[in-house]
């Protein structure tokens, strides 16, 4: 079971693919949002299908896919979080998560257009596994009880100015995670059941065709239930926020490849969450 928002950008529809058909969402939300996370939508979703309940999504394939959240609070990026990317930047690993964040309009759908801004010259692709919040999580006592906080898991693309990040910066990163576009979002938000363990996934991302980054979610410095743990005890995590939760060495920050440029096109993976591909422009 699949979690998708279909249709053109501010007018998609919720909906859901299972078993290769995709269905219309409409009957039990207007969106998928953190207000559906929050009221058990995952769980009345299953029962819906299984009911039968749901109509089948009438010329689906011909839609545009968007992000598969719709306005998430807050969008919560961590850094240097394989230790492989901080040795390839020149750091250690770190000490403890690295947190910053990305405007949550940032986001756009997994086959959109990334737009280069201008006066920038080091535009860098950045494959990460994105958590989903599904309920509200405050002062967690223990990681051991921080995926059950978790909804599902998406595709995430950390798009990056690295100049702007780094010398424009003042010292905070934000500034070159925040241009519109940069944070292309999806396919599909796959529940935590379809996923399994999260430290298990492999991730991938090409520019036009060739290799760059491939490595696996077990090379994290913190995990996914460590990172939810840690940030609970920061802020108030809420339901529809997406946690990215850090890239695999292979950047063009490493200076072993050419940063992006117009008409570029970046394609980037996970294990059982699957692809997207995005044009420069």
């Amino acid at each position: 079971m699949e979690l998708l928002r279909l249709g053109p950008a501010g007018q998609e529809v919720p909906a859901v693919r299972h078993e290769g058909a995709v269905y219309d969402l409409r009957p039990l939300t207007t969106d998928v949002d953190g207000a559906f996370l929050a009221a058990d939508g995952i769980a009345r979703t299953r029962q819906a299908l299984s009911a039968g309940e749901l109509p089948a999504l009438e010329g689906a394939d011909e839609l545009r896919v968007g992000a598969p959240v719709a306005r998430p609070m807050a969008v919560l990026c961590i850094g240097q979080n394989y230790a492989a990317h901080a040795a390839e930047t020149g750091d250690p690993p770190p000490a403890q998560p690295i947190l910053f964040f990305k405007h949550p309009n940032t986001i756009v759908g997994p086959y959109d257009d990334v737009r280069i801004p201008p006066g920038a010259e080091k535009v860098d692709w950045e494959v990460e596994l994105g958590v989903v919040i599904g309920t509200r999580a405050r002062y967690l006592s223990s990681p051991d009880e921080a995926l059950d906080h978790v909804a599902g898991y998406v595709v995430s693309n950390d798009v990056s100015e690295r100049a702007f990040q780094m010398q424009h910066s003042g010292g905070q990163w934000s500034k070159g995670k925040c241009a519109e576009t940069f944070n292309p979002l999806g396919p599909a938000l796959v529940p935590s059941e379809e996923v399994g363990d999260p430290q298990q996934l492999r991730l991938w991302s090409t520019v036009n065709g060739e290799p760059r980054q491939d490595s696996t979610t077990a090379d994290m410095v913190f995990s996914v239930a460590e990172l939810v743990h840690h940030l609970s005890q920061y802020l108030v995590l809420e339901p529809g926020d997406i946690i990215n939760t850090g890239t695999p060495q292979g950047v063009a920050a490493s200076g072993k490849f050419p940063f992006l440029r117009g008409g570029d096109e970046v394609a980037l993976g996970i294990d059982k969450l699957g692809e997207q591909r995005a044009r420069m422009v």
